[in-house]
């Protein structure tokens, strides 16, 4: 069987393609930008800003001492890839919605994961703001974990919707 055809698509398409270019993205902004340098997209709206997040999402922790906050976030993200893994492994033949999500999610996590070895840091430089009032800088690795969020919140709220017309569909409650 091949595995790409089978349940197994989105975890080996979709996870290494966002990874790659989670990669490839990181690499650019480290090789043509200096630190905190920032090029206006869309005026007023969105800059391409490198900033390097020694923390977590949003910077969280970054002020704890880096002996304590590297073994952390490695041992919370290898934690987070086996139960992502393990997620999708027992999802169901008809959650593709969830598979997605999941294989979005375990790139974004494998993504920032390389960083932090690589460098002791998150590579950040998507900046949304309106004025002055700014979104924390992110990357392709933290939507692709946003974006996977937001599909298994869709996956769930599909999924409740299928058990109640389930549930109406057979009244005496048989099935």
């Amino acid at each position: 069987m091949n595995l790409l055809q089978g349940r197994y698509r989105p975890l080996l398409a979709i996870t290494p393609a966002f990874v790659a270019l989670d990669q490839w993205t990181k690499f650019l902004v480290d090789h043509r930008m200096l630190l905190h340098q920032s090029h206006p997209i869309i005026a007023g709206w969105f800059n391409l800003t490198y900033v390097r997040n020694r923390g977590a999402v949003f910077g969280f922790l970054s002020g704890i001492e880096s002996w304590w906050r590297l073994p952390f976030f490695l041992t919370f993200s290898a934690v987070a890839v086996v139960l992502l893994a393990m997620f999708y492994v027992r999802s169901r033949p008809d959650q593709g919605l969830l598979r997605l999500a999941l294989a979005l999610i375990l790139a974004g996590a494998i993504g920032n994961v390389i960083d932090r070895l690589r460098f002791g840091y998150v590579i950040d430089f998507l900046d949304v703001h309106w004025g002055r009032y700014h979104w924390p800088a992110f990357n392709i690795a933290d939507a692709a974990i946003s974006v996977g969020i937001c599909l298994m919140l869709l996956e769930a709220f599909l999924e409740g919707r299928r058990a109640k017309r389930e549930a109406a569909d057979d009244p005496g409650g048989t099935a």
